[in-house]
């Protein structure tokens, strides 16, 4: 999984008052690009008339190494009068952190003005279409990186936060450990469909991996359940249960007709089968385990984050996981234009399909965005138009108005409208109120928007004052 970044203001050398690069025209103006790989670090300088200042290098990608790679960047500076300088990486998995935090903060290069770009690699994907004519090789990798600098239009500088990056690490490890237990529950399900087919199609249960479900699945094998009383399991269903169930009678009675209309596994499978569910029950539950141990981390952190940061939490549905993943993601917002600079950073825009007089139906999720703010902005909205009437209204009108996926189209655009909120909270540092129930039947009775979202007007991301 690619990763995104935390930007902040430009860094310019240890001259922190310098002006961003593309407004100073005095000096030369150098693009360094850098293909980071686990073992070496291949480097390729661009002068402003696109020619290479030497041949392509590359240096190991360790703390002495990178200090090998800015006195020669130094020295090839001087040497062809560059008084500035945009580098840039590729953010793709973690390779790349240790070198840019270095770059950032290296007293070596305090003679330039330079900025150190942390570049989504879409961003320099489309080069590799144009230029055609060589193969995948780290100095072709490292020649358009520094190309895609020398285009132009770049997202702004890479700047670590100390503020809100040990958050981040915490808030991106959580939604791995998420992902993860998704995907074990998932293969847990096949198997046990192999196993007990008609469990999956009765659906006894609410909640598979509550405690009374598996509880039941690890003690009954199918054939135990299909021969079982139905005295015995009622009892056993409301021992587990801590008398839970308003009817165990009932769910007994489910569980039997599930077991005696399911498939007959063969005896020579039944073994290996049984282990892969004993196993992979395990699995789950320690992954549960770590998530209860990161969500308790998560809530502790987020109290070294200023006041004025954690007001998205009074919205009724936003606990600490869910501000504490859209604050890290976001840092300061005054980085941000608007609420549509916030939307574009997290892929939550729509660009148009438009030609002449035709207009497509459908607009496709951009996505090209900061993939950790997306997941905590739609996992939030889902979370917050359970909790607050105003976003369950505004859910439920687009799921009616959307023919197909309704659930996932409602909810992206309900994650949408969420984004609007959380600038304006956290540009005044203000508490969310909400409003009247008649200002919330009167929405519902307005004419619905149009399920197609309105086109996006450009937004950029800026650079703070300081």
């Amino acid at each position: 999984m690619s990763e995104s970044v935390t930007s902040g203001g430009p860094r310019v050398g240890m001259l922190a008052q310098a002006p961003p690069a593309s407004e100073t025209g005095s000096a030369a103006l150098g693009y360094l690009g850098l293909d980071v790989g686990q073992s070496e670090v291949t480097a390729c300088l661009l002068l402003t008339d696109g020619r290479e200042a030497v041949r392509r290098w590359s240096v190991p990608n360790t703390r002495l190494g990178a200090e090998v790679l800015v006195g020669r960047v130094v020295q090839l500076a001087d040497q062809h009068g560059l008084g500035r300088l945009r580098i840039g990486l590729e953010a793709t998995g973690l390779y790349w952190w240790p070198l840019a935090c270095l770059l950032n903060d290296t007293p070596a290069l305090q003679g330039l003005q330079y900025e150190v770009y942390a570049l989504n690699p879409n961003l320099v994907h489309g080069l590799k279409k144009v230029y055609t004519d060589t193969g995948k090789t780290d100095p072709r990798d490292a020649f358009l990186i520094a190309e895609r600098l020398r285009i132009g239009r770049l997202p702004a500088p890479f700047q670590l936060d100390v503020v809100y990056a040990p958050l981040q690490r915490l808030t991106r490890y959580r939604m791995h450990l998420s992902q993860t237990l998704a995907r074990e529950k998932g293969y847990f399900l096949n198997f046990l469909f192999v196993q007990f087919s008609g469990f999956s199609q009765e659906k006894p249960f609410s909640d598979t991996f509550g405690p009374t479900s598996q509880a039941l699945l690890e003690q009954f094998s199918t054939e135990e359940l299909a021969q079982a009383s139905l005295e015995d399991l009622t009892s056993f269903i409301q021992q587990q249960g801590h008398g839970g169930f308003t009817d165990p009678r009932l769910v007994a009675a489910s569980l039997q007709r599930a077991a005696r209309q399911s498939y007959q596994l063969n005896s020579a499978l039944q073994p290996p089968v049984g282990l892969v569910l004993a196993m992979t029950r395990a699995t789950i539950r320690i992954l549960q385990a770590q998530l209860v141990t990161v969500d308790q981390t998560i809530a502790r952190e987020l109290r070294a984050v200023p006041a004025h940061a954690r007001t998205i939490d009074s919205v009724p549905g936003l606990g600490p996981v869910w501000t504490a993943g859209l604050v890290a993601e976001i840092g300061n917002i005054q980085r941000f234009t608007d609420d549509g600079a916030v939307a574009k950073y997290a892929g939550l825009v729509w660009p148009p399909h438009e030609s002449g007089d035709f207009q497509a139906q459908d607009s496709r999720l951009s996505k090209a965005g900061n993939s950790y703010l997306r997941y905590y902005l739609v996992e939030a909205a889902n979370s917050v138009r359970q909790h607050c009437p105003e976003y369950r209204h505004y859910y439920l009108t687009k799921f009616a108005q959307s023919p197909k996926h309704s659930h996932q189209r409602a909810l992206v655009l309900t994650a949408r409208k969420l984004v609007r909120l959380v600038d304006a909270l956290l540009r005044t540092g203000s508490v969310y109120r909400s409003p009247t129930s008649d200002q919330n039947q009167e929405e519902v009775r307005t004419t619905p928007h149009a399920a197609r979202p309105r086109p996006q007007r450009r937004a950029r991301l800026v650079t703070s004052a300081n």
